[in-house]
This record gives C-alpha cells, sequence and structure tokens, in this order.
C-alpha cells in the first residue's frame, strides 16, 4: 500500500476544511510536475461575498489549529479571489463569477485532478 505524502495530506485536509463549510465545486489538483511554486492547488467557490469571507476565516483559523500559518495571503480586502500560500499547497477561494471568469482548472487543464469524492460529506 502506498503512503500519502505530506503535502497531499495537507491539501486532503483543506478540502475537508472547505467542505464542511458547504464550498462549491472543490477541485484538487496536483501541479507538482507543472509549477515550482506548489505541489498541489485546492480551488473552491463560495456563493456569496460572505460566504467567501466565512471560508478563508475558518480556513485561517482551522489551519493556525494544525500548527499552520500562510507565507502570503492576497484578496482578502475584496473577497473576489483569496489566495493562501502554504508553500506546498496554494487554496483559492473564488467568488462564484471571478471563478468562471479567471477559469484556473482550464489555466492549469494538463494539471493531474486528485478524486477527493471520499473526503466529501454526502449530502
Amino acid at each position: 500500500m502506498e503512503t500519502k505524502n505530506a503535502e497531499l495530506k495537507l491539501a486532503e485536509k483543506i478540502v475537508a476544511i472547505l467542505d464542511n463549510r458547504k464550498a462549491a465545486d472543490i477541485k484538487l489538483l496536483r501541479v507538482a510536475d507543472k509549477t515550482v511554486i506548489a505541489d498541489y492547488f485546492v480551488i473552491c467557490s463560495g456563493n456569496s461575498s460572505t460566504q467567501v469571507k466565512a471560508l478563508c476565516d475558518e480556513v485561517e483559523y482551522r489551519m493556525s489549529e494544525l500548527g499552520y500559518q500562510a507565507a502570503r495571503t492576497e484578496g482578502l480586502s475584496t473577497g473576489l479571489w483569496v489566495a493562501f500560500d502554504y508553500h506546498s499547497v496554494i487554496i483559492h477561494i473564488f467568488s462564484a463569477e471571478t471563478r468562471k471568469y479567471y477559469n484556473l482548472e482550464r489555466l492549469w487543464g494538463e494539471a493531474e485532478e486528485i478524486d477527493i469524492s471520499a473526503l466529501l460529506e454526502k449530502n
């Protein structure tokens, strides 16, 4: 049986945190072979600016509980696209309209999408 690496485990924890707060359309992309900036991208949407803020607050809080601090955070003031840099994992939290406009999934289309269905709560 293959052991998951620490970076993937961290990305999966982030997926679970976002799912618990009802983030929409969560994607986990392995980008390690495509860029040096991170190993994984976690991408999701909030249905309103209030939800985007709530998702961001939850990520910051839960990650700090786990002993992680973001190296950089961008976009908190606008709430349209917030990025958290946890070195090996970069989190992108979008408003639905902004996500559609920038379409990171298409931009990183050659990245491997990791199956996260087992991590998501069934509603």
